[in-house]
């Protein structure tokens, strides 16, 4: 197995942009990689969208971005479009991404999966390739109710460290989403560990990377 290093294609420090349809979308799914990469790459910068999301989890949204890249040069973009509705509004998702574009070109991008079960983040997975045609992009999964992990082809190994630390800022980050029967730390410590062991780690972050150039 050959690991490759995420670098940015510039002489400039990392950049990623990373897109959630909902607040904690991005800090399930990629919540370690980011922990990870600011705290490994020196003046990393990050845009950080998110579509949906009620004054009360915005706000939390906002804490989580700092608290989970610490350090990080960190753009903040918080939308309201209809939650649950993105389908609905596929035309102003589409130009939200598309004004993003053309004005950063990020050495990665954070997106949802195009093949999720979740009708938001299907959108927003879907739309991401036809504004960016150029970046990688690492499609994150979300695991809920309705049952949708597939086989990811990619993954972000992480600390035992980053893996706790990951786990606690979710739920001090988070605190309207701790009534749910899903969240918590079994779920979140039990996915990271079942693709930790898919890539010969303890703990990781899986993602799906659907065109790969390497030179």
């Amino acid at each position: 197995m050959i690991t490759l290093p995420l670098s940015p294609s510039g002489a400039g420090p990392l950049s990623v942009l990373a897109l959630g349809a909902h607040p904690d979308d991005i800090e399930i799914a990629a919540g370690g990689t980011l922990l990870s990469l600011a705290e490994r790459k020196p003046g990393l910068c990050v845009r950080y969208v998110l579509f949906t999301g009620t004054p009360e989890r915005q706000q939390e949204a906002r804490a989580a971005a700092s608290a989970f890249m610490p350090g990080a040069d960190l753009e903040v973009e918080l939308y309201d479009l209809p939650d649950g509705r993105l389908p609905a509004v596929y035309g102003q998702v589409k130009e939200l991404l598309e004004g993003i574009a053309a004005s950063f070109r990020p050495d990665v991008i954070l997106a949802p999966f195009p093949g999720d079960a979740h009708q938001d983040h299907r959108t927003v997975g879907e739309l991401v390739p036809t504004a960016f045609r150029d970046q990688l992009c690492l499609a994150y999964e979300i695991p809920k109710w309705d049952g949708d992990m597939g086989r990811p082809n990619t993954y972000f190994p992480l600390t035992d460290k980053i893996a706790r630390q990951k786990v606690e800022l979710l739920g001090k980050c988070y605190p309207s989403q701790r009534d749910r029967d899903w969240w918590g730390e079994e779920t979140f410590l039990a996915l990271a560990r079942l693709r930790g062991m898919e890539c010969r780690a303890h703990y990781a972050e899986a993602f799906t990377c659907s065109k790969l150039v390497i030179s």
